[in-house]
Formats: C-alpha cells, structure tokens, sequence
C-alpha cells in the first residue's frame, strides 16, 4: 500500500515537474525581453486610475473595428451570430484589463502579472473555443484593439510595460498555451518531446522575428490590410502569428494528435488572411522558413518526434490546395 502511494506520489511530482518547466520556459521570453531600466515619468498609481476610467470607452470603439472587419467573414464563414455576443466579451475584457491594471499599478513584474492572469485567460480562451473556435478570432481581436487604445492613452514613458502585460493577454488568447502546459503534465521530464518543446519555448520570439525578417525582405512590394510587412505595427502581429504556429505544433507534439491544427489553427486562419490580405504563399513560406529554424535551433535534439506534425502543417497550407477554392 506504501509503495503505491510513493508511485503515486512520484508520477504526480514527474507530472507537476513537466508542467512547471514548461511554463517557466515560456514566461523566461518576458524576463529577457523586458528592460527594466528605464526610469517612468508617471506613476503606475496615477495611470492605472486614468486607464481604468478609459477602459469602456476603449472596449465601445474596439468592438466598432473588430465587427466591422470581421463581419463579412461571419456571415461568409456561416458563424452563427449567438456566439458573438459583444456583451459577453466586453465583460470579459473589462475583467482581465481591470485585473492587469492592477497588477501593473501594484507594480508587479510581467511574470508575476503572467502567473496571476494566464490561468483566467486561458478559461477565457477555452470557453469561446468550445463551441466554434473560429470566435476566438472575434476574442482576440477585440482584446488586441481594446489595448492599442489603452497604450494610445498611456503615457509614452509607460508604453513598454503596459504593451509587455498586454502582450500576455494577446498571447493566451491567440495561442492555445495552457492547453500545451497540461499536454506537458502527462510526459517524464526527460521525455524527448518535452524536452524539445523546453528547448524551443523560449526561443519563440527570435525564431518567429528571424522569420518575419525574412519573408519581409522577400516580399518587399507585399502590402497587407495594415501596410507592408516591415511597417512596425504588421512587423508586431506577424511575429505574433509565428509564434502561435509554433505553440500548436507543440499542442500536436505533446498531444500526439492533428486535431489543434485541424479543427483551431487551420480555419482561424482561413477566416483571418483572406481579409488580412495574407496571401497563402506568404504562410507557406512562412512555414517552409519555421521548418528551417526548427531544425537549425534544434540540432542537438531529438527532432523525429517533431517531423510528421510539421510535414501536416507543411501540407495544410499548401498554396495549391486552395486554387479555385478561395
């Protein structure tokens, strides 16, 4: 009876163990992203207060944006309208922007705000996926547009921090992470998938910044909705959308399973870049230069694991699949 429940014990340590390194990999990005240098020019105890008081009005003129971009590709996509009720996600954002707020105020760090938020976002994440995960477009724009507009109203002296704690909100909602921590939760520690997930986590902005730089200087006369690709506000949302490619190539591996890719990120995609003006050559050779990093940053690893999940991604957005379709 002793020995079971020392067994027990053991694989909920190894499971706990698995989790936690993965998301301390994943918060290591903010810690050597953020410069915690420079000196403020207005107190967080004032500005918080004052973005507080904008929140509503900020929420009102995001959702304006967000149906009117996002409209046409409801209907056109047969989304049903009950499942983007504005109301139900403008509480939801004045809840998770009040508690940053907060956060930001009391003077927490972007890792403490991380551990003390990410949990409340992801539920977020996952309720509006449950039905139809193409909503969690609708979420997620709403919330991104709703921060511009807040850091419009911030000073510029606070501008990186507040864009370092929004930029934790955006990435839990647009990529599916706690959903890779408890995929991480069932492996040993040791475990060659895991292990290269841990390896790569925290490379994930420079992976996708390498890349985004890359497409960009391939593609110079390319404009999309925003501008060009090097236009700094394009540059931002590209590099985020590698790094969400990235996070379900890990859910797949973990899982060991297509279904993140087939039934989230595939017709997310496909209701987004059309009206982006993302053009499906631009993401398959995003692709193709997301494969090259992999197997440059990986070298020492064990990438066999990895292989099938990629070559699918690689298929699913082949230009050629969508001639004559789109």
């Amino acid at each position: 009876m002793f020995n079971d429940t020392q067994g027990a014990m053991a694989i909920a340590t190894d499971s706990s163990s698995s989790l936690s390194s993965l998301a301390q990999a994943w918060a290591k990005r903010y810690i050597t992203t953020l410069n915690t240098t420079a000196v403020a020019e207005d107190a967080p105890e004032v500005v918080a207060p004052r973005l507080l008081s904008e929140l509503r009005n900020a929420s009102i003129k995001a959702w304006q944006r967000t149906e009117g971009f996002l409209a046409a590709e409801m209907i056109r996509h047969g989304i049903a309208a009950e499942l983007v009720d504005p109301w139900a996600i403008s509480k939801d954002i004045h809840d998770i922007y009040q508690r940053t707020l907060k956060l930001y105020q009391d003077h927490k760090s972007t890792q403490q705000m991380t551990a003390k938020v990410a949990s409340a976002i992801s539920e977020v994440r996952a309720r509006y996926t449950a039905v139809d995960p193409r909503v969690i477009g609708f979420v997620s724009m709403q919330f991104h547009h709703t921060g511009l507009l807040l850091l419009e109203a911030a000073p510029e002296s606070q501008r990186g921090i507040l864009g370092s704690f929004f930029k934790v909100i955006d990435d839990h909602l647009y990529m599916p992470l706690h959903r890779a921590y408890e995929a991480a939760a069932n492996y040993d520690y040791d475990a060659p998938a895991l292990q290269l997930v841990r390896h790569l986590l925290p490379q994930s902005t420079a992976i996708a910044t390498r890349i985004c730089e890359r497409v960009a200087a391939l593609n110079p006369k390319h404009r999309c909705f925003s501008g060009s690709l090097s236009q700094p506000s394009v540059r931002v949302s590209s590099i985020r959308d590698v790094e969400m490619f990235q996070i379900y190539l890990w859910v797949c591996l973990l899982e060991q399973r297509l279904e993140a890719l087939q039934r989230e990120l595939f017709p997310l995609c496909l209701m987004l870049y059309p009206s982006l003006n993302v053009t499906w050559e631009l993401v398959f050779q995003m692709v193709h230069l997301l494969g090259k990093e992999i197997e440059t940053c990986a070298a020492d690893h064990d990438t066999s694991v990895f292989i099938p999940y990629y070559l699918a991604l690689r298929d699913m957005f082949d230009p050629k699949i969508f001639q004559g379709l789109l």
